[in-house]
């Protein structure tokens, strides 16, 4: 999401919050939902997510998600000042039932950067993603990691053109030579190997071997705007991902796609929002038809995407993007559809609070429907969950998921009926009989 992503990187600029505020914060959060809180001390034993056609597996048995956003872990677990705001979320996203968690596993250049330079890493930086990925296994989550950031929040593919510049190696200013620019390519799959060949710290696993991590995401929100035929992106998520392969072939791999139909896809026209969707340099079906790629994803931003206002109209729209993809999973794909990004901006005209839970109810359902006719659409993903104190890196998307009820509960629902169908997981199975018997 373009203007929530850059907004984050204007959060980053290292304001400190009081110690206090996290107490305050944690202590809400148990006065508030005590009844439901989770021992986590013990060892959460994982196993690797898999894939069976347009299914993810656990243990033999099917595994649809009820997941979130919080692209910002990585960042504040750098200084011990704002690291508790990790736990308390991921406490949080475990008592809402809720299963993976999508965050930034990237940032190139600037403020806390575990990327410094080509090659060059911050193992202060890297040494707080060991503590992300620790902390979320104690919690019984995992999580889907992403590598680079098409938009400049965070560096994105702009810092490594600008890295192959100032070493007087790129061949173009475009940030579109990110995708084909030999220099550039290095730097990336050399970040790409020291990340997936890292060894916890805390944990002694290399990432390519924790079942922490449910997948890997190449790119967030990839566009490449000077080759609307799409070839140039399609030439690097095929040569990217099978790069990514060689390394580690226990874990999942996507994308990152938006879900725009390109401009050879017959439905360009009948479900894109608007005619320039089809002109971003990418295509749904193209790009994820790869054999490297193991699931499709797609974002949902109608009142981004779109210059009508209605609300209405929004509603109407997910529904039919949402079944149009599932649709492409099930039939043209044979592999799984992840909704890994979606949200209602607080800035649309005469925003009203309930329209929120109206627009992710529709969402919700079609996941749930989906689940139960053992379709493609496999999960979604709302942006974003953050904790109070958090108002630097706070977006038109914000949500502080326990300061409204009626929210709260559209997400601890949906955990429980994904559960009364597949089952819950071990390291879900006692609070869930909690949670669940609460809201029969």
């Amino acid at each position: 999401m373009i203007k929530s992503h850059m907004n984050g990187m204007a959060g980053g600029n290292g304001v400190l919050y009081p110690i206090i505020g996290f107490s305050l914060c944690v202590a809400f959060i148990y006065m508030s939902f005590g009844d439901l809180w989770v021992d986590i001390r013990g060892e959460t034993k994982l196993s690797f997510v898999e894939r069976n056609g347009t299914q993810f597996m656990v243990d033999g048995k099917p595994f649809n998600i009820n997941g979130w956003n919080s692209y910002w872990l990585m960042d504040h677990g750098v200084d011990e000042s704002s690291r508790s705001r990790i736990s308390a979320m991921l406490q949080a996203g475990a008592k809402m039932g809720l299963t993976v968690c999508r965050t930034w596993a990237f940032n190139d250049g600037g403020y806390n950067a575990l990327q410094i330079s080509p090659g060059r890493f911050d193992e202060r930086v890297f040494r707080s993603l060991d503590h992300v990925i620790a902390e979320v296994r104690k919690h019984g989550i995992r999580l889907i990691l992403s590598l680079v950031n098409n938009l400049q929040a965070y560096g994105g593919k702009t810092q490594y053109v600008q890295w192959a510049w100032e070493e007087g190696v790129g061949l173009s200013a475009s940030n579109d030579s990110f995708f084909y620019d030999p220099s550039i390519l290095r730097y990336f799959k050399s970040y790409v190997k020291t990340v997936l060949t890292r060894k916890n710290t805390l944990s002694g696993i290399e990432y390519r071997d924790d079942p922490t991590i449910f997948a890997w995401e190449l790119i967030n929100e990839p566009r490449c705007m000077t080759d609307a035929s799409g070839d140039t992106l399609q030439d690097w998520i095929e040569e990217m991902s099978n790069f990514v392969k060689a390394i580690d072939r226990k874990h999942l791999l996507t994308v990152g796609l938006e879900g725009f139909y390109g401009p050879k896809s017959p439905k360009k026209l009948t479900v894109n929002t608007e005619f320039w969707a089809a002109d971003l340099g990418s295509d749904f079906i193209h790009n994820s038809k790869i054999s490297t790629i193991d699931f499709a994803s797609v974002h949902i931003y109608p009142d981004h995407w779109s210059h009508t206002p209605d609300f209405e109209y929004k509603l109407k729209f997910i529904s039919k993007w949402m079944l149009s993809h599932i649709e492409d999973g099930d039939k043209e794909l044979k592999k799984p559809v992840m909704f890994t990004e979606f949200g209602l901006s607080t800035e649309n005209k005469d925003f009203d609070p309930s329209q929120r839970d109206r627009f992710y109810k529709v969402i919700l359902d079609i996941i749930y429907k989906s689940a139960k006719k053992q379709k493609s659409g496999a999960g979604a993903f709302v942006w974003q969950f953050l904790v109070e104190g958090m108002e630097k890196y706070n977006d038109d998307f914000l949500i502080v998921p326990w300061e409204r009820p009626s929210t709260y509960r559209l997400f601890t629902e949906q955990s429980c009926r994904l559960a009364r169908i597949q089952g819950s997981l071990p390291s879900q199975k006692e609070h869930l009989k909690r949670l669940c018997w609460q809201r029969r």
